[in-house]
């Protein structure tokens, strides 16, 4: 995927990758200077205000960032070595049983216009409470999608710490028939904020205390022109069925494992779902894998 740098399933450690080959950049100061325990202005910092609290002047957006160094929308992260497709569809990956605090995290995706966007996937995966990633099931894992409103809700636990890293939730992010966005979102005031070399002030959550846990927010932007709900098919299209499996439609519900031909390809559903324009499998390979 752009903007991405994978590693293999199952390694005990992420990397940021290519790093000696940055020049310096204001984030590298940034850090140097937390480190040292130099004083740095919030203003130089630039923790980020919600993109919502900027829409009302009519201006552009700056995307959200990625895990590299590039001052671009939401800033992509690396996705690190414990994603896993497939995850289900739903707001709460809080597990019972499973100790933890309790975290909701709140927000809008928006377009450049500074537009709410509609049916965006969201893909979120973290730690347990012990830092552990549960690479077999699907335990702190579930993927959701922004309402008519642009608005996402995660309800969570505040994920553990394990060595190397800072305290953080993994993310991928994509708009139909976009891109996906993989980035990763960060608590104030964590210690190892200061030398997790992967970590990126402009991925900060606004984080407060609430009657029942912790209350998080985080509004992403994604390098996306337009904005507003996206257009939907008003009756399902009835697909035909070739020889040897069934051609992908809008308006048809896919489960997982469901075979699809598109344009004289076959793909694999990865997510359950159901087809929209803009979600075509080789335009979504978070919900669609060639054969």
């Amino acid at each position: 995927m752009d903007g991405e740098h994978s590693q293999a399933e199952g390694h005990p450690t992420e990397t940021p990758g290519d790093d000696a080959q940055r020049q310096y950049s204001r984030k590298t100061v940034l850090r140097a200077a937390l480190a040292a325990g130099v004083a740095v202005p919030a203003a130089v910092i630039g923790a980020p205000a919600l993109a919502r609290t900027a829409t009302a002047s009519g201006a552009p957006l700056e995307p959200t960032p990625s895990c590299h160094d590039g001052d671009e929308p939401t800033i992509e992260q690396t996705e690190g070595p414990y994603f896993k497709p497939n995850s289900p569809e739903r707001s709460s990956i809080r597990e019972p049983g499973y100790p933890g605090t309790n975290l909701t995290v709140s927000g809008y995706v928006f377009g450049l216009a500074c537009q709410p966007l509609d049916r965006v996937l969201l893909d979120f995966w973290q730690a347990d409470d012990d830092g552990a990633y549960d690479n077999y099931t699907y335990r702190f894992r579930g993927h959701q999608f922004t309402n008519a409103q642009g608005q996402f809700k995660l309800t969570t636990i505040v994920p553990g710490l394990y060595p190397g890293r800072t305290r953080h939730i993994h993310v991928k992010v994509q708009a139909p028939g976009r891109r996906i966005l993989t980035t990763q979102l960060y608590f104030p005031g964590e210690p190892r904020n200061n030398t997790d070399t992967i970590f990126d002030p402009r991925l900060l959550m606004t984080v407060r205390d609430g009657s029942g846990g912790r209350e998080a927010s985080f509004d992403f932007v994604l390098n996306v022109p337009g904005g507003g709900p996206t257009t939907r098919p008003t009756q399902p299209t009835t697909p035909t069925t070739p020889p040897g499996g069934t051609t992908w439609a809008a308006g048809t519900s896919y489960t997982a494992g469901t075979r699809v031909t598109y344009n004289g390809k076959t793909y694999v559903c990865l997510q359950g779902h159901t087809a929209q324009p803009g979600w075509e499998p080789p335009t979504a390979p978070s919900l669609w894998q060639a054969a």
